[in-house]
Formats: structure tokens, C-alpha cells, sequence
């Protein structure tokens, strides 16, 4: 198996318990394909794409089976979007069984592959920028996949980082479900695309491959995003209380305080000033708004960064 040598850790070990012989090469799903295609032809082994072929569409595909058996009535499906593989094998299944029902499409923003080639009207490369969703980061559609999106795909959007974030604190939070940023996509959408979303909707999750480190990382910038997380600077007058004086507001205004660093010495600061960095753990946006506007009103200069 090949794959690009950024892939997480815990995929790839994952992979390798299998029983699989993992080669990692390159930068992108692309460095990786290419490497694959190399492989099969030295050893002359059989190669097999990750997408873009009638079995693995078919294969995928029964997931489309498995929502329209066990929800009927269903008027909307969010698949994840890479190489196009399982949103085109689901829309092939689902759309056999029930035509009217909406199947849309969701790529990380940072590399829209299917948006870019569906408005050119065939496929293209896409030179993306960095995303968590390393799992959908695909630079350019498969012939096949696109093919049938094109068809059969009522809309394909995309999403931010910031609501790939929320997506999985929501999940896991809410549904209990730990899901890789790759596979949150669909539930990343209908916090920026609602209205497209006509109930009843099934949202499909696919993978749960999450370095902890980045799982942290994520739930830090999911929580910020919720309003449940807020870092700023505020300024003080140096001296003995001051600091205790601002936590006690602080306090007062319900606001957990998770860390505090205190500098003194920086090149806008009075002499008898202080800066203080807090992150403290709100209960949402208008609590933040609250928590800001309150300490301004004491008196207090609070600053962002």
C-alpha cells in the first residue's frame, strides 16, 4: 500500500497491523498514486485505484444501500468528498432507490478539487493550501468519479476549517462518535450551508483515524469556534493585587480561567504596566461578547492577537 509520507501515524500503524506492507512516498494523494503505479509495474503485482474504478465505486456504493434500507424516507445525504469514490457509488445507490433524494457532495476548502472541475466542465488539479481533512485532500477528481458526480450530485460544497473544527467537537461531543476531520465534513456543512439541507438528512461519516496530538489541536479550535474557549490580552497596572483583582472579575463574571502568563517586559508597555495572557472556558459566543465587554467596562484595555 502505498501512501504520502504525512498520512497519520495512527493510519499507517493501523494499516501495517493488517498485515499490510505500508510505502510511504511523497507529499499528496498524487505522490503516492504515482509511487503506487511504479510499484505494480516493477513487481508487476495488480494495481488498484483508491477511487476512481467501477469495483471501488460499487464497493462504496453500499453505503447508499444501507441509508435508503434503513431510512426510507430520507430527502438529504452528505458524503465526504476526495477522489469522488464514495460520494459517486452512494449517489448511484441511493439515487436508484429513491430518485428524489438529495445527495450533496463536501470538500475542505482548502483543496475544492470537485467544485473547481465541475465548473470547467471536466476534471482538474487543484494546488491546494493545508487542511486538517487530510483524508479528502485530493488535488484532482477521478475521471470515473467525476463522471457520475457531475450526473448525479445535486450540489457539491465546501467548508472551512473552522467548521471542520466545530463538526467534530459536535460529534463528539453530541453523538458520541470520534470521526477524523475528513470524515466530519458532512456534518461540518450544515453549519455553513443549512438551508440545502431538507430534513430528514443522514449524514455519513467515514473514518476514524485521528492523531491524538491533532485531535487536541482541533478540539482547541472547535471549542473557540463554540464560543467555549477565549484567549486575550489585558493590560494592568503593576502592582501588588492587580492581577488578583482581574481573575476576581473574571470569577464574578463566571468565567473559568484555564491559564494565565504575566509579562512585563515588552516593547509597548509603561513601566508601571503589566500584560497578562488568560484562556478561560466560556458557555458560548454572547458569554464571550459579555465577558469582553464587562472587563472593558471596569476599565480594563483587553486586546486580541
Amino acid at each position: 500500500i502505498s501512501a504520502y509520507a504525512a498520512r497519520p501515524l495512527p493510519k499507517v500503524a493501523a494499516t501495517r497491523s493488517y498485515g499490510a506492507q505500508v510505502v510511504l512516498h511523497g507529499l499528496t494523494v498524487e505522490d503516492a498514486l504515482a509511487r503506487a503505479r511504479e510499484l505494480a509495474e516493477e513487481d508487476g503485482a495488480i494495481f488498484i485505484h483508491p477511487f476512481d474504478h467501477p469495483d471501488v465505486i460499487a464497493g462504496q456504493g453500499t453505503v447508499g444501500l444501507e441509508i435508503t434500507e434503513q431510512c426510507p424516507q430520507v430527502r438529504t445525504i452528505a458524503v465526504p468528498v476526495g477522489g469522488g469514490g464514495l460520494a459517486a457509488g452512494t449517489a448511484i445507490a441511493a439515487k436508484a432507490r429513491i430518485p428524489g433524494v438529495r445527495v450533496i457532495g463536501v470538500q475542505a476548502e482548502a483543496v475544492a478539487a470537485v467544485p473547481a472541475s465541475l465548473k470547467a466542465g471536466h476534471p482538474v488539479t487543484v494546488h491546494g493550501g493545508p487542511t486538517m481533512a487530510d483524508g479528502i485532500a485530493v488535488a484532482r477528481p477521478g475521471e470515473l468519479t467525476f463522471a457520475v458526480l457531475a450526473e448525479l450530485a445535486d450540489e457539491v460544497v465546501t467548508v472551512s476549517e473552522e467548521n471542520l473544527s466545530r463538526g467534530l467537537l459536535l460529534s463528539l461531543e453530541r453523538a458520541k462518535q470520534l470521526v477524523e476531520p475528513a470524515g466530519v465534513a458532512g456534518v461540518a456543512a450544515p453549519l455553513e450551508h443549512s438551508p440545502l439541507f431538507e430534513p430528514p438528512a443522514v449524514i455519513i461519516l467515514s473514518g476514524g483515524n485521528i492523531d491524538p496530538l491533532l485531535l487536541a489541536k482541533v478540539l482547541r479550535h472547535g471549542l473557540a469556534a463554540a464560543g467555549r474557549y477565549l484567549a486575550f490580552r489585558c493590560r494592568l497596572t503593576d502592582r501588588p493585587g492587580a492581577l488578583a483583582t482581574l481573575l476576581g472579575e473574571l470569577a464574578g463574571l463566571g468565567a473559568n480561567v484555564l491559564d494565565v502568563v504575566h509579562a512585563r517586559v515588552t516593547a509597548d508597555l509603561r513601566v508601571d504596566e503589566a500584560e497578562v495572557l488568560l484562556q478561560v472556558e466560556a458557555r458560548g459566543p454572547e458569554h464571550c461578547d459579555s465577558v469582553i465587554s464587562q472587563l472593558r467596562k471596569a476599565g480594563y484595555t483587553v486586546l486580541f492577537s
